[in-house]
């Protein structure tokens, strides 16, 4: 369980950067001083301690202390044998009957037995030397120990304790004390002596909060790593809340730098005369939504400002944010300039030029795609003309912002799903003209306090509403051995000329994993459908990926096995039904983006939910949730609470920099004061150089945010 904790702990940690000419303060090189100079760890037990820190190359004294604990023992309750609850940890008292080492040659466990008046405890412990023993617990005396008690054959068992101590021990234990997440190799005696010899080696730091707290920073470590009681060591506590309100300000500091940077870098007004964006509103099939019409006039007022616009345009599936951007891009074009927008995949960069292309060719206007696909002469054509302005709009991968590609007048940067790439991609694209505008989509709904966390350095415009004619999905939740009666019913619809999606979360059958996988499904389907059955994933090649989606699309094959890369982006309105196998596996967010590939067009359309019993508490909440409401807004919420951030956005694949101590379900009230005092610090000094911004850029430092201190060295 705690190896678990510790991975989980690991995989949200903010990214490690070596920031080159950037001088660290002098103050820190306690904190940031490697492990290996604290006594007791040398080579052999910093190797666990990197792992556990998640710094292969070296943990440093500030990873060691913002390692908080996963829990703590209470020692000041000190049941009887027969007051133990199984499975939890208890400091008992036992009188010590007899040993039975280890037979020769066996893996069986050294025991040691004993009881107190209510009853018997076994002591168990693995690899032990008979002589150690028998001074550790002599027959006869009485002696305290700590740890798990489980049962084991109905037997009271506690296995390698904690503590085993006497009497003096007892009183010189603690009465509360830290348990931490482990990893292999380490256990809590190593974690709390090594955080003991650290915070005697690190100094207090001056005080960078606008108000000071009750509590100091270098305090506030000190008592949740040496708490007095079990409130000390909760993220309730006074002290793990200041130290989240500091991660919280660092992250909003870092962001309203990177805004006040971008925003002082001077715009380029853009004012359209409206004449493309009439072609294209005559030319679209409905009429914009309130929403749609709201969003745009707030993308006009900045790109029509003198201030650099950084807008994020958030809408629930098929809220039509592409119809947006095109509209948002035809402002800059009227102007005589032009516009890019990027996507994290080929399969949604072309599903963008299949929307678009139609729209723009009736407005007049010249859309190019490109991506790493497009190669030599085809290539190179491109780019001149994208360089000499006759291209007014190009889409494409991340191939938008390499070497080689220049525009000739690039005023407006949309970016697709920003969580997929990084600050610094968005940042290079943008950079590839004068005071570029830059609007970011996501069609994954962002719950508020990721908003403020990921994006607070932007404007915000939500898309609520859905078109017009919209079918609701029916979703419905059913068990894997029910799989025979869903492709009978498949074959049924099938039959009736429908098409559908068959969602797998794995590409092949792996040894390690029990997921079903795409190709292997596509084997069994399609020995039921023949040639009605397509399949497409990830590791196809682009060319056979596009034949696999235009033969559905077409109708040439009605049911398309695929994995999650039709997750956004495709679109092929006659798709009224999605199978969704090991739906307990994913998302509650990404189950509402793969659920939005049907109901498009007219017909009713369906969800299948398969999940594998037994079915997990969390599981179950999530998939009720998902039958519950198509809101993606509210799914989002729900999804924050189930998961955490570092899921629900992908921060541990993105490049995100997600938290080491403050957790958005607990401490999520505490970003609106950071966001506030992170503006004022800026507004009031934005480059950081007077008295108090000392202070802030030590707690940059702190909390690794380079991105900002990269800005201040830069000037």
């Amino acid at each position: 369980m705690a190896d678990a904790r510790a991975d989980r702990t690991i995989a949200k940690r903010p990214p490690f950067v070596h920031l080159p000419g950037i001088m660290r303060p002098d103050i820190l090189n306690s904190y940031f001083a490697e492990i290996t100079g604290l006594p007791g760890i040398g080579p052999k037990l910093a190797r666990p301690f990197n792992r556990l820190l998640g710094r292969e190359d070296g943990a440093r004294v500030l990873d060691l202390l913002l390692h908080l604990p996963a829990s703590t023992i209470d020692r000041r309750a000190r049941p009887t044998l027969s007051e133990v609850v199984p499975d939890t940890v208890v400091t008992v008292k036992i009188h010590v009957d007899r040993h039975v080492p280890t037979p020769p040659g066996s893996r069986a466990p050294y025991r040691v037995y004993g009881h107190d008046a209510t009853g018997d405890l076994t002591l168990a412990f693995f690899k032990a030397e008979r002589s150690w023993m028998e001074r550790l617990l002599p027959i006869g005396e009485t002696r305290w120990v700590s740890g798990t008690v489980t049962l084991y054959d109905g037997m009271a068992q506690m296995v390698h304790p904690d503590r085993v101590v006497d009497a003096a021990g007892l009183a010189r234990l603690p009465p509360i004390e830290p348990l931490y997440p482990l990893v292999e190799g380490l256990g809590q005696g190593h974690v709390r002596r090594a955080i003991e010899a650290a915070l005697a080696q690190v100094g207090d730091l001056p005080e960078w909060r606008a108000e000071a707290p009750d509590i100091g920073f270098l305090a506030a470590l000190r008592k949740v790593h040496q708490p007095r009681d079990a409130l000390d060591a909760s993220p309730l506590g006074p002290a793990w809340q200041r130290l989240a309100y500091d991660e919280l300000l660092a992250g909003q500091l870092a962001l309203a730098l990177l805004r006040a940077s971008t925003v002082k870098q001077a715009g380029r007004p853009s004012l359209g005369d409206g004449a493309v964006s009439a072609r294209i509103l005559a030319a679209l099939p409905f009429s914009l939504t309130g929403s749609q019409t709201e969003a745009l006039k707030a993308i006009r007022a900045d790109l029509g400002s003198e201030d650099r616009m950084l807008r994020l345009l958030q809408g629930d599936v098929g809220s039509g944010k592409t119809v947006v951007a095109l509209l948002a891009a035809a402002t800059v074009i009227e102007a005589g300039r032009q516009a890019a927008l990027m996507a994290p995949t080929e399969i949604l960069a072309r599903q963008h030029m299949k929307t678009i292309a139609p729209l723009a060719e009736k407005a007049g206007l010249t859309v190019a795609l490109l991506t790493g696909r497009e190669k030599g002469r085809a290539r190179a054509e491109l780019l001149a003309r994208l360089a000499d302005g006759a291209v007014d709009l190009v889409i494409g991968t991340h191939a938008l912002f390499q070497e080689g590609v220049d525009f000739h007048d690039l005023a407006l940067a949309i970016v697709d799903e920003q969580h997929r790439f990084g600050v610094h991609q968005r940042l290079a694209l943008a950079a590839k003209g004068e005071a570029v505008d830059v609007l970011v989509m996501t069609a994954t709904p962002i719950p508020r306090t990721l908003v403020l966390t990921y994006f607070g350095d932007m404007d915000s415009s939500e898309l609520r509403e859905k078109p017009a004619g919209r079918q609701p999905i029916d979703t419905r939740a059913i068990p894997t051995d029910r799989i025979d009666e869903i492709v009978a019913r498949l074959g049924r619809a099938l039959e009736e000329g429908r098409r559908a999606y068959w969602i797998c979360p794995l590409v092949e059958e792996s040894e390690t994993s029990d997921l079903a996988a795409a190709q292997a499904r596509f084997g069994e389907l399609q020995a039921h459908f023949g040639a009605r059955v397509g399949l497409v994933h990830g590791k196809m090649k682009g060319a056979e990926k596009d034949a696999a989606m235009a033969a559905f699309a077409a109708g040439e094959t009605q049911l398309l096995v695929a994995t999650t890369v039709v997750e956004v982006g495709v679109d092929v309105p006659e798709a009224s039904i999605i199978v969704i196998e090991h739906a307990e596996r994913f998302g509650l967010a990404q189950l509402h983006q793969l659920r939005g590939r049907v109901g498009r067009g007219s017909e009713a359309s369906t969800c299948v939910l398969l999940y594998r019993r037994p079915l997990g508490e969390i599981a179950r909440q999530r998939l009720e949730a998902l039958r519950s409401s198509e809101d993606g807004f509210f799914l989002a919420e729900q999804d924050l609470k189930l998961r955490g951030e570092g899921d629900v956005l992908g921060t541990r694949q993105s490049g995100f920099p997600g938290f080491r101590l403050a957790r958005l379900d607990v401490h999520g009230d505490l970003l609106v004061q950071a966001r506030a005092e992170a503006l004022a610090a800026v507004q009031n000094d934005s480059d950081l150089q007077g008295p108090r911004g000392a202070a802030l850029r030590l707690l940059l430092h702190v909390f690794e945010r380079d991105v900002a201190v990269k800005l201040l060295s830069a000037g």
